[in-house]
């Protein structure tokens, strides 16, 4: 049986280990995995969000990683869940090193008063992938399904200028790493509406009140292992936001990350998000000419941003499971 342990994260050797073990096996079972760097993985452990607790988790058989584990804890928000992870080298597999980080991690969940394990599972366009197997075998069922697709950069400009122009009565305004203080109450609004609007299917999950000090703590962490681009619509009349996206650019890889893209309620049906990606797409051509691709996900089901990302020449690439297991 492997040796399981929690990696002491200010280990530089084991965090290092830790880190190529967690690329190598992830990329082995799907060819557009997106892995955090490790630059991300020491901020994360190092300088731990003040909202989020994090524990590593790695198994040894003679004396190397061959399998690594993740529990992510919620401090003030859903403290019924808990998020777990698992990795096993393609040679460990089938011999019992994955389920052993698995037990371990349920047992962490239990101590901390969780009754609800959430986690992720990439599936290629056809077939199952070894981590669906896995989960499915654990008892986790599918409670959330989105369409990871990808965009080659850059973006032809024709495309862009037949896309991109922006509703009468609106124009967009950008920032990178901080967001300016006139607008982040408003900013910090949008995320929370972003929580209550975005599809999550019969995930067990409350949507959490994104507060400014939450928007500034992550700012403040982030900026060690990425930049990030935020574009917002605003109402020219009073100034009112009317929706935002924003991406994440590695600071030691060539792609993207396109995480949110919300219209506020108010201002839908103006083609404002389309208009929002565009204008992204515009300043990554511009200021990052350095980045190939662009990598996103959406919710099966989300029509209107699957209609957007098509029409950029978004193409699917695999589907994001999220499965879920009482405990």
């Amino acid at each position: 049986m492997p040796e399981i342990s929690e990696l002491d994260v200010e280990d530089d050797h084991d965090l290092q280990e830790f880190h190529d073990v967690e690329r190598a096996a992830y990329g082995a079972d799907h060819p557009h995995a997106v892995v955090r760097s490790y630059q991300s993985l020491v901020q994360r452990t190092r300088r731990p969000s003040p909202y989020y607790r994090l524990s590593l988790l790695m198994a040894r058989e003679a004396g190397r990683i061959v399998g690594t584990a993740e529990l992510g804890l919620t401090v003030e928000d859903n403290l019924h869940l808990a998020d777990a992870a698992v990795r096993v080298l393609p040679e460990a597999r089938r011999r019992g090193v994955g389920a052993a980080l698995h037990e371990e991690l349920v047992r962490r969940a239990r101590d901390g008063g969780r009754t609800t394990l959430l986690g992720e599972v990439n599936q290629p366009l056809e077939g199952a992938s070894p981590a669906f197997r896995f989960a499915t075998a654990l008892g986790y069922d599918v409670v959330h399904e989105q369409d990871h697709h990808v965009l080659d950069l850059p973006v032809p400009a024709a495309r862009l200028d037949q896309l991109g122009t922006v509703a009468e009565g609106y124009d967009v305004v950008s920032w990178g790493n901080r967001a300016p203080d006139d607008v982040v109450g408003a900013y910090a609004a949008m995320h929370t509406q972003m929580g209550r609007d975005a599809p999550s299917g019969e995930v067990d999950h409350q949507p959490v009140e994104i507060t400014v000090d939450r928007v500034r703590a992550g700012e403040q962490r982030t900026v060690e292992a990425y930049d990030q681009v935020v574009a917002v619509v605003r109402r020219t009349g009073d100034g009112v936001l009317g929706g935002y996206t924003l991406v994440y650019l590695p600071h030691d890889a060539d792609h993207v990350v396109q995480d949110d893209t919300l219209v506020m309620p108010d201002h839908r049906g103006h083609r404002l998000g389309t208009a929002l990606k565009v204008a992204v797409l515009r300043i990554l051509a511009a200021d990052h000419p350095g980045r190939r691709i662009v990598h996103t996900w959406n919710a099966v089901e989300n029509d209107p941003m699957q209609r957007i990302n098509r029409a950029l020449g978004f193409r699917p690439v695999e589907r994001e499971l999220e499965m879920q297991r009482r405990v």
